[in-house]
């Protein structure tokens, strides 16, 4: 479905964006691992070659990592430039970045103005930063393709009784930032729909990370079938997003949370 696109994954090394690197070279694509973190890069490189080497043709030319910082435009003009000689051309972005502040995570009334803004700068404001810098390589390319990775939050509040019982809370710097990346995927749309590139988004449900038996089963009570997702389940939406069946679907969020939002 994705033959030879050449696809950038902010994040790529992590939970989620290795298994969209994954996803991206079983379907023929090539997965540039954009992250930070090049020791725990290549670990993922190694494993995904390990595992598709007898199922992808030259697997060596399909996955490579770059070091990129989605809050330093050196650093994106830069990783730009670098796969652009590579391959003559970027077929698409994955916002999927997901940076934290030093103090990302305290309850509502423990956070200062400072500690908010800083995770919103962080997130929103790189999500802006990497996204101006690509488009602007989109428009003279003639073409282009964005998917920000959302969440359930951007489209509601939290499920507060999910944590009830437990010390997990949801902070409110993560609800604001992914309503924030839906309506910066839709003014993005809007405005390039002229331009052939297209800006949609995808908002995951909760994702498998070792929380405690009585969230998983609160949170469960809510879903049908699953409950908490593995990020495996996201990879359908998302090569779908990147491939030509959607050349049509455009500022979009494609929700995928075994129904708990509803």
């Amino acid at each position: 479905m994705l033959k030879n696109k050449v696809i950038v994954i902010t994040g790529g090394a992590g939970r989620i964006g290795s298994e969209f690197a994954k996803s991206i070279v079983e379907n023929n694509g090539i997965a540039v691992i954009a992250d930070i973190n090049e020791e725990f890069a290549n670990k993922i490189i190694a494993q995904i070659t390990d595992i598709l080497k007898d199922k992808v043709e030259n697997i060596s030319s399909k996955i490579f990592f770059i070091n990129l910082d989605i809050s330093s435009k050196e650093s994106i003009l830069k990783a730009i430039n670098f796969i652009n000689k590579k391959y003559g051309r970027i077929d698409a972005l994955v916002n999927n970045a997901y940076p934290k502040s030093k103090n990302y995570g305290k309850k509502f009334f423990d956070i200062e103005m400072e500690d908010f803004n800083e995770f919103i700068n962080l997130h929103l404001g790189g999500y802006f930063n990497i996204s101006q810098q690509f488009i602007k390589y989109f428009l003279e390319q003639k073409h282009g393709n964005i998917v920000n990775i959302s969440s359930i939050q951007g489209i509601s509040a939290p499920a507060f009784e999910t944590y009830e019982g437990t010390s997990m809370h949801s902070p409110i710097e993560y609800t604001v930032v992914k309503h924030g990346l839906i309506g910066m995927t839709k003014y993005m749309a809007k405005m390039l729909k002229k331009d052939g590139i297209r800006v949609n988004a995808i908002s995951p449900g909760g994702i498998l990370d070792n929380q405690p038996e009585i969230f998983l089963k609160q949170y469960k009570k809510r879903c049908g079938i699953k409950g908490m997702l593995d990020a495996k389940d996201l990879t359908g939406a998302l090569i779908y997003l990147l491939s030509d069946s959607s050349k049509y679907v455009n500022g979009q969020n494609i929700i995928v949370d075994d129904g708990f939002s509803l």
